[in-house]
């Protein structure tokens, strides 16, 4: 059975904490846009476009959390991603695999197969795709 350490997800997720869905609004922005200033965030979010102080408070608690910096023109603050979309990625799926699935790829697989109803034809791409992909490290299961 294919598992993930349960000791490296939770290494993982002490580094790096969940995402309230303002701050990963925030992040989508800032990951698209590489750096921004808060008016940029802003201008990117759409309508109803949210108030400028509360993006700054938002990009302030990132900033906290270690998920963003900045550098400084006088008072204006330009603000830059310190952690990937791919590591934020990673991270969300760990966690995922951890909390729900017991760090089991075939849980979430059976997970899958049972609640999306998937098809012959889509299950066989799975199979493909599984087949086309090398073992990790060399490893076989």
């Amino acid at each position: 059975m294919l598992s993930v350490d349960k000791l490296e997800i939770q290494l993982y997720v002490c580094v790096m904490e969940q995402l309230t869905k303002a701050e990963e609004k925030v992040m989508r922005v800032l990951w698209e846009l590489k750096k921004a200033f808060v008016k940029n965030v802003i201008a990117e979010m759409g309508e109803p476009q949210p108030p400028y102080n509360t993006i700054s408070s938002v990009v302030r608690v990132l900033e906290s959390k270690g998920f963003v910096d900045h550098k400084a023109y006088g008072k204006t603050y330009e603000y830059y991603p310190l952690i990937s979309k791919g590591e934020y990625k990673k991270y969300t799926f760990k966690k995922l695999m951890g909390d729900y699935f017991d760090g089991s790829y075939e849980n979430l697989v059976s997970f899958m197969v049972q609640e999306e109803q998937l098809s012959s034809n889509e299950l066989e791409e799975i199979k493909e795709l599984i087949n086309s992909i090398e073992p990790k490290g060399g490893q076989d299961e």
